[in-house]
């Protein structure tokens, strides 16, 4: 931050927070997910900061209560939720379009199998978020892939490819990600009109997975896709959740908005057929706070995050040149290109693991396509940002 946001921060985002032994994914597991135990975690999409102290205080208020009964959202949690998205980004929802699920990745499953059946095609761009394959081969559907394309430094949609691929795999569903995870594109207006229009022709529908929505960076405006044309609408599902903005995955809630009811009803009957029925009160309860209380806590983690890409752009520029940063439009996320180290994965995967004593996103992991790359996750204090990069540094120039 500057001297002058510093002086003026109601939230402190420099603590560093001792995770370990607290049941976290990604500070326990190392040693299960084929890690050394001493790896400094920068992969999974959690971050190293409380989440707003207002959640914590209606959570405590929970907690203090002390029974843990069957819950349910009421119209004071949907106008939190619909109040946030009007607010943010001018997008008006109805009551009768949510569906509340414990993950946006279990949404998209649900949806997959409501919509299309086994053998159909399931169009993604990758490299792209890798539970989106796991969803589409593990429910019996052809996964179809229309790379994105890496030009100048930018990814792009390849919309030739992307109409020839559906015109000639059977495609009848398309998983959007916006903004894109792991690289960064915030999709502007009229990318995510002609991806729709070729939807449309083709009678291909759209599962918008936004759950970054909230994080861009400055001069980049998230789109929600189904806001943009009303035939959007009727044959799309919006994925959303407070679980990424406010550090709230463990509690599992999300919010899909389907404004078409018959895709609506199709989708609750696949999760009434999986069991599962309603959402834990620690989810409600912490959602609901966020959206009604959380602006400011997000305003300034966005100014910090600015900051710590900041540090990140200049430290690789300046220290490590060989890597390349893929400039992020949004997301905590940032894709870097190490192909200019001219190794191969499992030397790659070595140095980074047994050398910079690091867990990262190895760019395989999201397909093919981003083979040569890492997802660094730099949501964390400055202090542990600094030293996951002097690792990688110091690693880098003692194999050279």
């Amino acid at each position: 931050m500057t001297q002058d946001k510093e002086k003026t921060a109601i939230y402190n985002f420099d603590t560093v927070i001792d995770r370990k032994g607290t049941k976290s994914l990604k500070y326990d597991f190392a040693l299960e997910r084929g890690k050394r135990e001493d790896v400094l975690p920068m992969w999974v999409a959690d971050m190293d900061f409380p989440t707003a102290p207002e959640v914590l205080e209606a959570l405590e208020r929970t907690v203090r209560h002390g029974i843990f009964g069957y819950s349910e959202g009421k119209e004071d949690y949907f106008r939190a939720v619909a109040g946030w998205y009007q607010e943010q980004f001018g997008w008006e929802v109805r009551p009768e379009w949510l569906i509340k699920t414990p993950g946006v990745v279990f949404a998209i499953a649900a949806a997959i199998r409501a919509l299309t059946k086994e053998g159909d095609g399931v169009l993604i761009q990758q490299p792209v978020y890798y539970p989106f394959s796991e969803v589409i081969t593990d429910n019996g559907r052809k996964l179809v892939n229309s790379p994105l394309r890496l030009v100048n430094g930018r990814y792009e949609m390849d919309f030739d490819d992307f109409e020839k691929k559906i015109r000639e795999q059977g495609v009848k569903l398309f998983l959007l990600c916006s903004p894109h995870n792991p690289v960064g594109r915030v999709w502007e207006e009229w990318e995510l009109r002609r991806a729709g229009e070729i939807c449309l022709n083709y009678g291909v529908q759209i599962i918008a997975d936004e759950i970054h929505s909230d994080f861009t960076y400055p001069g980049h405006k998230h789109h929600v896709f189904a806001s943009l044309d009303p035939r959007f609408a009727k044959e799309s599902i919006t994925c959303t959740a407070p679980t990424k903005t406010f550090n709230l995955a463990g509690l599992q809630v999300s919010n899909i908005f389907i404004p078409n009811p018959e895709i609506c009803l199709k989708v609750k009957k696949e999760i009434a057929a999986a069991g599962y029925s309603q959402l834990g009160i620690m989810g409600l309860t912490a959602c609901q706070a966020a959206y009604e209380s959380g602006g400011g806590w997000l305003r300034e983690l966005k100014e910090y995050l600015t900051e710590n890409l900041r540090f990140t752009r200049e430290f690789l520029k300046e220290r490590i040149p060989q890597l390349t940063l893929i400039e992020p439009e949004g997301t905590y996320l940032v894709w870097i290109d190490f192909r200019g180290l001219a190794l191969t994965e499992e030397q790659r995967e070595d140095l980074i693991v047994n050398h910079a004593r690091l867990w990262l996103d190895s760019g395989a992991m999201f397909g093919s396509d981003g083979e040569g790359f890492e997802r660094f996750n730099i949501a964390c204090p400055r202090q542990t940002l600094q030293q996951a990069l002097e690792q990688l540094e110091a690693a880098i120039y003692k194999r050279v």
